[in-house]
């Protein structure tokens, strides 16, 4: 996905907003999840964000999506944002996420996801870190629910 950073994107510093960065990291990782599912899919969650760089007012953002696991309902999608310096094409890698997505079917409950064709040792210790990185996520989504009553 590639964007440029207009000015009504940025802040006071002429570099993006955060929240801004996040939107498209967002828009990005649901575009992967919902290619790999061909269903509809929606954010569970969005953590491991690390901004590294600023981009700059007038930089083209390029953003790459990547399906790291995919589980019985829902999935991970890690997604890496560099920067592009449009006069040079000087690039920097400027901002990294993972994000789990959940797949619904057409009453928008959830539903299956299909398996990730794991080819290379590199893919699945992919999968197995997102495995790891999942159980944590699940044990954080129990202590962080609200407690009725």
């Amino acid at each position: 996905m590639t964007e440029i950073v207009l000015p009504s994107d940025g802040n006071a510093l002429g570099t993006a907003f955060g929240g801004k960065v996040m939107q498209w990291i967002d828009v990005c990782a649901a575009v992967s999840a919902m290619r790999h599912c061909r269903k509809v899919v929606v954010t569970a969650s969005m953590d491991e964000l690390h901004f590294h760089a600023p981009i700059r007012v007038g930089e083209v953002v390029h953003l790459k999506g990547r399906v790291n696991a995919a589980f019985k309902r829902s999935l991970e999608i890690g997604v890496e944002v560099y920067s592009e310096q449009p006069i040079t094409g000087e690039r920097h890698h400027t901002c990294s996420a993972l994000l789990t997505f959940a797949a619904l079917d057409g009453e928008g409950r959830p539903t299956s996801v299909p398996p990730l064709l794991l080819e290379t040792q590199e893919e699945r210790d992919a999968q197995a870190a997102a495995a790891a990185r999942r159980e944590q996520r699940l044990q954080n989504r129990r202590r962080t629910q609200p407690h009725h009553g």
